[in-house]
């Protein structure tokens, strides 16, 4: 065998080996491209959701916001309302401050007046006796000149 025979196998198995190989690249970049789409599409997808969720983000976060004003307004208006309750609640304690007060007052002077109540009672009870007796002879004096 010649050697530029040889050669020219050897160039012509070189040159199938890169077409193999050419082939077998593009089959591979093309498979690579495939999936290169898909992530990009899916991606695409993606960022029209996070668009979408950085929306509804916003309009919760405003809503909140708002939310919080309101509740602080309220809690500013009811601070009064305890203020209000606080005012009554001394005013209450005062009251039976002063009640205790006259209790105590009253409960040391019968005490130490109680001889002279015990004797003003005795004395009502003799005076309506008294008058008892009174009203009774009248009643008899007016039946006894009835009969006349």
């Amino acid at each position: 065998m010649d050697w530029s025979m040889i050669g020219w196998i050897a160039l012509a198995v070189a040159a199938v080996g890169f077409l193999v190989l050419c082939i077998a690249l593009s089959v591979v970049l093309f498979s690579v491209k495939k999936n290169l789409d898909y992530v990009a599409d899916t991606l695409n997808g993606l960022d029209g959701q996070v668009q979408g969720i950085t929306r509804e983000s916003t309009d919760l976060l405003h809503k909140g916001n708002r939310l919080v004003e309101d509740v602080q307004g309220k809690v500013e208006k009811l601070n009064s309302v305890v203020d209000a309750v606080q005012g009554v609640g001394y005013s209450v304690q005062n009251l039976n401050s002063s009640v205790d007060r006259v209790t105590n007052s009253i409960t040391t002077n019968i005490s130490q007046n109680e001889d002279q109540i015990s004797q003003v009672v005795q004395w009502s009870n003799v005076a309506m006796e008294i008058a008892d007796k009174w009203n009774q002879r009248q009643r008899q004096n007016k039946t006894v000149k009835s009969r006349y």
